[in-house]
């Protein structure tokens, strides 16, 4: 019952510190490489009607979001979980790809983009933080 509890803290405490990163880039994303003239991407709203001026540079950032803070929720879950098993970080994977598979059915971002960041942002990332996590 304890490793349980254990467990399920630790899925908690990953997917909200691996939130609180995937924020922090797409937050500081529009410093790296600035958006479309006149885009405001602040709203979805501004967002939806930024989407066909951007290029390929303006998706960099997202997909290091989704994909560094799904690997950050993922390690840490798997690092602190007391049984190590990879349904750990394959929970964490699938809450991050739910979210992924919302904005990209509410954005409609160009299909190549969607379906990479579905592709390989979320299951693989997770599976490499697990294989990292089970080395330490």
């Amino acid at each position: 019952m304890r490793s349980i509890i254990i467990n399920i803290l630790a899925i908690l405490v990953g997917v909200l510190i691996g939130g609180i990163v995937n924020m922090a880039i797409v937050m500081s994303g529009g410093f790296l490489i600035a958006p479309p003239q006149g885009a405001d991407l602040t709203t979805e709203k501004g967002l939806l009607a930024a989407m066909p001026l951007m290029e390929p540079k303006h998706f960099l950032m997202p997909f290091l979001a989704h994909a560094i803070g799904t690997f950050v929720a993922a390690y840490l879950a798997t690092r602190f979980s007391k049984t190590k098993a990879i349904r750990i970080p394959i929970i964490i994977a699938a809450l991050f790809f739910i979210g992924g598979l919302i904005d990209v059915l509410e954005l409609h971002a160009p299909i190549w983009f969607s379906c990479t960041d579905l592709a390989l942002a979320y299951f693989p990332m997770a599976f490499l933080a697990y294989k990292w996590a089970k080395r330490d």
